[in-house]
């Protein structure tokens, strides 16, 4: 029997804790990120950084590795990279095992505005409101068409161009895990409304939890 070669198709903090164990167990292990930040937190063994090439590439890239067992810890809306996860496995006979996040409850005090995607999002918004965008750059461009807000959009890097709002601006820092200081944030920037898709876990939860703390409506988009 072959030694186990696991890949992780990674880029969240649960996949970089499962890296983490699963080399402290001896085992080989190679995780998949998608390449969209330029400097990716470290992450324990291997590391293969870019897209494979659809559900073909995946599979070929399972067979020339010689992959036992593919684990599947992506974010809950990497929707393509599950998709082709589960084609490329199926071609080659691999295990497939599928690790997601729970999403969050809606819990006494908050204030959400629950809607089913990025352009329902955008039609929320009344008119003069202030917005931070915890979306990722790879989400915003259903709001450039809102002229009437104001947004603050946080991403991990900062864009290489201007973006086409006519009023923002760019907060380059991951989401803090301190409620009070997501508090502080907010009322440092006069927002008034959070949209956010709900990715689950506990790193970017603070923002939820200040949003409740001040008693602002949160746009929830659903999975």
């Amino acid at each position: 029997m072959r030694p186990e070669k696991i890949l992780i198709l990674g880029g969240t903090r649960e996949a970089a804790a499962l890296a983490r164990d699963l080399t402290a167990q001896g085992l080989d292990v190679t995780t998949s990120l998608a390449g969209r930040t330029r400097e990716p937190a470290p992450v324990v063994g291997k590391v293969r950084i870019g897209g494979f090439g659809g559900p073909d590439g995946l599979a070929a890239y399972l067979k020339e590795e010689r992959v036992t067992r593919v684990i599947d810890a992506t974010h809950p809306f990497a929707k393509t990279i599950s998709a082709n996860a589960v084609k490329a496995c199926e071609m080659t006979g691999t295990p497939l095992e599928v690790k997601t996040r729970a999403a969050w409850t809606r819990q006494p005090g908050d204030n959400w505005i629950e809607v089913a995607t990025l352009a329902a999002a955008a039609s929320a918004l009344p008119s003069g409101a202030r917005v931070l965008l915890a979306l990722g750059r790879q989400y915003i461009d259903a709001f450039h068409d809102r002229r009437d807000c104001h947004f603050v959009i946080r991403m991990v890097d900062p864009p290489e161009q201007a973006l086409p709002f006519a009023s923002c601006e760019i907060l380059a820092a991951k989401p803090s895990a301190n409620p009070d200081e997501e508090a502080a944030l907010i009322r440092l920037h006069g927002i008034s409304h959070i949209v956010c898709r709900n990715s689950g876990g506990e790193g970017a939860y603070a923002k939820i939890v200040a949003a409740r703390m001040i008693g602002m409506p949160v746009i929830m988009v659903g999975r």
